[in-house]
């Protein structure tokens, strides 16, 4: 449509869950936004969707994020804008979250997607919840939607040597800021262990297609923590557990900033140009294991 243009499209199996990005006018992808939402909810019928990736309904979440000439209060309003139509035209409870959020417990997307969609009916039934756009009465076809602003997200994925998705999990628990909480049986927490790492969200996944465990990482701000730096943490805990990190991938698309602060943490002080420093960050963070990564497909400053 005019305004918008698609960047990328990034399917997966195992995951069970499609990662669209595109760019354009503050109009346009709002009703690029809609588009994409209405259409999936005509042809996406939750009640027989499974996959490994936590999930709230047929669109799960749509972030909008500053890239030029805008501001974060703007993409605040574009989310509430996105999501007062969505809730009203398509009958989908929204809840908004990170910039947008209305309440400190809605910043954060894992507290909104806790119980998932097949625990969405209970929560709507909670006054806490009640959307923030849209009915609060379970959708069962759509489930929910949540929307918002925030700086741009890395979803990351480090391999591991075997298929064990445990061993993934117990690594995911390491690094995750929230690290691990152990309950007894009544619920009580015993324990809590915090993660290595800021702004780190992490948790264990087997890739079935390839029959091998990852780290599925998102990398919520990689000025604090940037993907070689999980990657490097990743695999100084793998190699404790006895396997290796072989490899990673990015889903969807990143800044060539975050490429270039690999590239010269792998160079050592070598004074390398920015295509040699891309090219040490693809071999050193071996983003090229499972598919080839392809700078002027991946890098969302090459596509603009």
């Amino acid at each position: 449509m005019s305004g918008v243009k698609l960047l990328s499209v990034e399917p997966d199996r195992d995951y069970n869950r499609t990662v669209v990005t595109f760019v354009g006018s503050p109009e346009g992808v709002v009703e690029a936004a809609f588009r994409a939402t209405k259409t999936a909810a005509e042809l996406i019928d939750m009640r027989l969707q499974k996959g490994e990736h936590p999930r709230l309904g047929a669109v799960d979440v749509v972030p909008f994020i500053p890239v030029a000439g805008t501001t974060m209060q703007e993409c605040v309003a574009l989310a509430n804008q996105y999501g007062k139509r969505v809730g009203e035209e398509l009958g989908i409870p929204i809840f908004l979250y990170e910039e947008a959020a209305r309440v400190p417990e809605r910043r954060n997307l894992s507290n909104i997607r806790k119980g998932e969609y097949e625990g969405l009916r209970a929560k709507l039934a909670d006054q806490a919840w009640k959307p923030d756009y849209g009915p609060a009465t379970f959708n069962e076809r759509s489930g929910g939607t949540v929307t918002g602003a925030r700086v741009f997200l890395i979803a990351y994925n480090v391999n591991l040597s075997t298929n064990d998705k445990n061993i993934a999990q117990e690594i995911a628990f390491k690094i995750r800021e929230i690290g691990k909480t152990v309950k007894d049986n009544k619920g009580v927490v015993i324990s809590k262990t915090p993660g290595t790492l800021k702004a780190v969200k992490a948790m264990g996944v087997l890739l079935e297609r390839h029959n091998i465990a990852q780290v599925s990482i998102n990398l919520t701000n990689y000025d604090i923590t940037p993907p070689h730096t999980a990657f490097e943490e990743v695999k100084k805990f793998a190699e404790g557990m006895g396997v290796r990190a072989t490899g990673s991938e990015i889903i969807g698309l990143i800044p060539k900033e975050a490429m270039l602060r690999a590239g010269r943490f792998y160079a050592g002080g070598s004074a390398l140009g920015e295509r040699e420093l891309i090219s040490a960050a693809i071999e050193h963070l071996g983003l090229s294991q499972l598919e080839q990564f392809v700078p002027e497909k991946k890098i969302i400053e090459l596509m603009l």
